[in-house]
């Protein structure tokens, strides 16, 4: 096998996957002080969260309890991850806005994206003035990108010092930004110029999820019999067909139903017995017999024959 094919195998099987490593943080920070900011990993749609042991699954919905149990209300989540497959604005709830910036992973974003995401978090915080609600940022990890977007928008725009803009975010995430690069430019590059922050941005989508679908962990939360192609599909949708060879399974003897090789089949049971009809004819009538008459038909000879000769006598 060719390498760029063996490379293209490897793509595909990591397609529909959960993300390297997204068990490894906790789902959601703490609020920011002084700040609308909240950090967490990307939540799951439902399709990957089966993948997970549901202790570990973190979908927008958990996101939306773990938030009242901080008792904080989010208003906008701003989607910084540079895909679409993790979920989608059908799996926002509508309460939520919702914005997307592509941002590319590993290096550090551009000015372009730095505006971008100033733009969106000045917008709300003037539509949002009047209450509490809160900026969820995310990226994979909720860690690098996340981590380098937020501090860059506390130097450039609330006049926080570096150091303390990258400990107060590592404080409230929970984890510590990893990327040496964004930390490098974070604490000695030069800041962003705010020109143009106060100019309109693409306005933020409504999430389109009415109602908390049906709960469904992965490994723990579902019953070992449980076949992802055996789910009901929804009203007017075509299922699709099953496997044929497991179809043609479905009708074909168990191995350990057959009787072994070289033994006597079971006794096939007895039929239950069925009535006798009553006899109508009548009977025929009996003659008379005795064995003076078959006696009497056979004449036995009147004399009997001598006895043999003795020959001892003649020697």
């Amino acid at each position: 096998m060719f390498p760029c094919e063996e490379k293209k195998k490897k793509k595909k099987k990591k397609k529909g996957s959960v993300p390297d490593r997204w068990l490894d943080y906790s789902p959601v920070g703490q609020r920011i002080p002084g700040t609308r900011f909240i950090a967490f990993k990307v939540p799951l749609k439902l399709s990957l969260n089966c993948q997970v042991p549901a202790s570990e699954s973190f979908s927008l919905w958990d996101l939306l309890d773990s938030l009242e149990n901080q008792n904080q209300e989010l208003g906008l989540i701003i989607d910084l991850t540079f895909t679409t497959k993790y979920y989608g604005l059908t799996d926002v709830p509508q309460s939520w806005s919702y914005i997307k910036i592509f941002t590319e992973g590993r290096q550090v974003p551009s000015d372009t994206t730095i505006l971008s995401f100033k733009r969106a978090v000045r917008r709300f915080l003037r539509e949002n003035r009047d209450n509490g609600k809160l900026i969820g940022v995310h990226c994979t990890h909720g860690l690098n990108r996340t981590g380098y977007l937020v501090c860059r928008y506390l130097i450039d725009v609330d006049g926080l010092d570096p150091p303390t803009a990258v400990e107060l975010f590592n404080s409230c995430r929970g984890h510590r930004i990893e990327r040496q690069n964004y930390l490098d430019d974070l604490l000695r590059g030069t800041r962003r110029s705010n020109s143009g922050i106060e100019e309109p941005e693409e306005e933020a989508a409504r999430g389109l999820a009415a109602e908390r679908p049906p709960q469904t962990g992965g490994e723990e939360g579902r019953p070992h019999s449980y076949d992802p192609a055996e789910e009901t599909p929804p009203a007017g949708e075509k299922q699709p067909p099953s496997h044929s060879r497991r179809r043609r399974g479905h009708h074909r003897q168990r191995a350990c139903d057959r009787p072994p090789q070289g033994s006597l089949l079971p006794t096939p049971p007895l039929p239950l017995l069925c009535k006798i009809p009553p006899i109508t004819s009548q009977p025929r009538p009996l003659h008379r017999y005795s064995w003076s008459d078959e006696v009497s038909s056979r004449k036995q000879p009147d004399t009997e024959s001598p006895p043999p000769a003795d020959r001892s006598s003649a020697d």
